[in-house]
């Protein structure tokens, strides 16, 4: 999930394993600890574009890294600290770090990207049952762990704060697993209702919530892509349709950087031709409202001097224009089933 939530979670985890013991600097070293999995972003300013994408949440989110990492940064950190008095040992600092550095990819796992967990094993785990960024699971969260913070150390209130905050956002992340099914259930209803024969479905919650929720269908030639609300009035879902294309790329999908990308999107994508260029879109994140046939994730296939690159574009549009690309999807999760039709921003 995002950084800010990966702190507040670090800082919990660490406060609940060694809070008695060194005070605030349990949640200091927690909170660290809780970032460093997501230092591999470091590597895109060395990387291709595709090898960018498959080492983000790989080997770093692994329970491999976790064992390598928690006892070196333990016995850094004991090391560090090893004059002082009453300070924790080697293998408690190791403790902390472990159990703040594998509660990360195990967040993860329940975004759309998912993690490498069991990394070298070629498997992503990725539940699709929360945004990557979702104020409801963050906030109250980050609320009762500053309170604890500001609490007396190895107090019954300081202990009580942090663990209301890890039961609050654990109960909170359970919910939206079933907030998944019963959306998943309704999408499925609808297909049904409407006749309509389909090959796979993918269900995952649109951007800072966890109440409007899209589906990825994929058929024969084409995915449809539909929008359903906890808060809608009827479970009909309209879907609109996206031609897959796909034997636009039969020719050069052996290429390895096209090969690799459509493994990375796990069959998900379709491609599109503007302006005499050829880009594939990978469906899993969904559209960017207002911009017309726009995906959130989207490449550019070039053919340089003969060799067929991956190129990541970026979505055109201003900073000012983010009002407008996120109001039409708050006004979805109300119940107006017209939002996500009219275009706010031109393409």
């Amino acid at each position: 999930m995002d950084s800010l939530t990966q702190i507040v979670l670090g800082a919990s985890v660490g406060e609940a394993t060694l809070g008695k013991k060194v005070g605030n600097k349990a949640m200091l070293w927690g909170a660290i600890a809780g970032t460093i999995p997501d230092l591999d972003v470091i590597g895109r300013q060395f990387l291709d574009d595709i090898t960018a994408l498959e080492w983000h949440r790989g080997f770093s989110h692994s329970l491999v890294f976790c064992f390598i990492a928690a006892p070196l940064l333990g016995w850094l950190l004991h090391q560090w600290h090893r004059n002082r008095k009453n300070e924790a040992t080697a293998l408690q600092w190791t403790w902390l770090f472990f159990m703040c550095l594998v509660t990360h990819p195990l967040l993860d796992c329940h975004t759309t990207w998912g993690t490498q967990f069991f990394w070298p094993f070629d498997l992503r785990i990725a539940y699709n049952n929360i945004n990557v960024v979702d104020p409801i699971y963050t906030l109250p969260f980050l609320v009762l762990v500053l309170m604890a913070l500001f609490t007396r150390r190895g107090s019954e209130k300081r202990i009580r704060w942090n663990r209301l905050g890890l039961i609050i956002s654990s109960a909170y992340m359970l919910m939206t697993i079933g907030f998944k099914w019963y959306s998943f259930k309704a999408f499925e209803l609808s297909l049904n209702e409407q006749g309509r024969s389909y090959e796979a479905i993918s269900t995952r919650p649109t951007m800072f919530n966890s109440i409007l929720w899209t589906a990825n269908v994929e058929t024969q030639d084409s995915f449809l892509i539909g929008y359903y609300s906890l808060l809608d009035k009827d479970q009909h879902i309209e879907f609109k349709g996206y031609p897959k294309h796909q034997e636009r790329i039969a020719n050069i999908a052996e290429k390895d950087q096209i090969k690799r990308l459509i493994k990375i999107s796990k069959g998900w994508y379709l491609t599109q031709e503007k302006d005499g260029k050829l880009y594939l879109c990978d469906l899993r994140f969904g559209e960017i409202s207002g911009l017309k046939d726009r995906f959130v994730f989207t490449y550019e296939l070039a053919n340089e001097n003969g060799e067929w690159l991956v190129k990541t574009v970026d979505p055109d549009f201003k900073f000012s224009d983010v009002p407008a690309y996120l109001a039409p999807f708050f006004d979805r999760m109300w119940g107006n089933k017209d939002a996500l039709k009219i275009p706010l921003i031109e393409d």
